[in-house]
């Protein structure tokens, strides 16, 4: 990869990362509240940070971006595992959500967790996390006979977006790593260990391979007809097609868009509608001068708006990297330094791992920061 091709992949993965964050931190505090209370207050839509419930301060990220995090961290692990002659296991992600499990339950770290993310105090804060995602995780930390602590498929029949809403950084693994296949099944299986309904898996793999085709040069239309094809090889797809298909004949119709637009998608609670309603107004607004027209859309509506603006801040901060993002919303959003440093890091393990770690370069302190496991 030249040093243009890594700036470029760099700008996709800081994009795409930030990008989710600021959707989900655009419509969290909006979440439960219906379309005519919103636009009431936002007659334009949504287009600046507000406060939450429970005295979130504008900018405040929800649990979509805080397993988003854990994803990316879970990836680097992973990269750094396969030192041990061992493939990439996507089990280790399953691994960062049993540690995002104790931001949940815990007050703060309590430095019994390796690495450095569980070590985060502004993490250990509950906004708004699925039950599916608490429940399954706690049962997956029993352990027992029948169901391995990681890398067990979850033993419900949930298809919440609770999956696809952390799926975008399979996506980001480059072409020298990963596949649009392997980004597209590794995030289903992801998505499984916490929602167990094919379309729950299904839609994440969509989106985690949508974000894989941008990362690669694709435009969004190309970029969508590939992962439609790629999904149509999957049993039980039919849900996630026709949602999918859906969202890009509404985005063709010339219907003006806006809330009623997007609730003929859904509510977005559920997976394929989530992704359905992130790929609509990702495709409205398409422009990267118009991405918080993008994200306005997407959060604007009387469904799960943090999830639904997060898919499509990711997927719009992938095409465009990170400088279309509209700058007060980079500068107010929680976290922002811990979501460039993850997504620096990404580009550092799956580009510069040689020089890092393992037996091709120096003992810089990089598997204490990042242990494989």
């Amino acid at each position: 990869m030249t040093r243009a091709e890594e700036e470029a992949y760099r700008a996709r993965v800081r994009g795409c990362l930030l990008g989710g964050a600021i959707g989900d931190a655009l419509g969290g505090p909006v979440e439960f509240q219906d379309a005519r209370t919103i636009l009431a207050a936002h007659p334009d839509g949504v287009r600046s940070y507000v406060a939450g419930g429970n005295n979130w301060p504008p900018g405040t990220v929800t649990d979509d971006t805080q397993m988003t995090l854990f994803t990316v961290e879970g990836l680097i692990r992973a990269g750094v595992r396969t030192d041990r002659g061992l493939g990439l296991t996507v089990a280790v992600t399953h691994s960062a959500y049993d540690r995002w499990l104790d931001t949940q339950l815990l007050p703060g770290p309590s430095g019994h967790r390796n690495g450095w993310l569980a070590g985060e105090p502004w993490l250990y804060a509950r906004r708004a996390p699925g039950n599916t995602c608490l429940s399954a995780l706690t049962e997956a930390r029993k352990g027992g006979d029948q169901i391995p602590q990681y890398g067990g498929q979850a033993a419900n029949d949930s298809k919440g977006c609770g999956g696809v809403m952390r799926a975008a950084p399979f996506g980001l693994l480059p072409a020298t790593w990963v596949d649009a296949a392997w980004a597209f099944d590794a995030a289903a299986e992801s998505a499984g260990y916490t929602h167990g309904h094919p379309t729950g898996k299904l839609a994440s793999g969509v989106l985690a391979a949508v974000v894989h085709a941008i990362c690669q040069g694709a435009d969004l239309d190309a970029a969508l007809d590939a992962t439609a094809a790629l999904l149509r090889t999957h049993d039980g797809h039919e849900e996630t097609s026709t949602a999918l298909a859906a969202a890009r004949e509404l985005a063709a119709s010339g219907a003006e868009p806006g809330v009623e637009a997007v609730e003929r998608l859904g509510g977005g609670w559920i997976a394929e509608e989530a992704l359905a309603i992130g790929v609509y107004a990702a495709l409205a607004y398409p422009e990267p001068e118009r991405f918080l027209d993008a994200l306005a859309l997407a959060v604007t509506h009387s469904g799960d708006s943090d999830s639904t603006g997060s898919i499509c801040g990711n997927i719009l901060g992938a095409l465009h990297g990170e400088t279309a993002l509209p700058p007060a919303l980079v500068f107010g959003v929680e976290g922002r330094g811990v979501i460039l440093q993850l997504a620096d890091d990404l580009v550092l393990e799956t580009l510069h791992h040689r020089q890092l770690h393992g037996d091709y370069g120096p003992h810089t302190g990089w598997d204490h920061r990042y242990p494989g496991g």
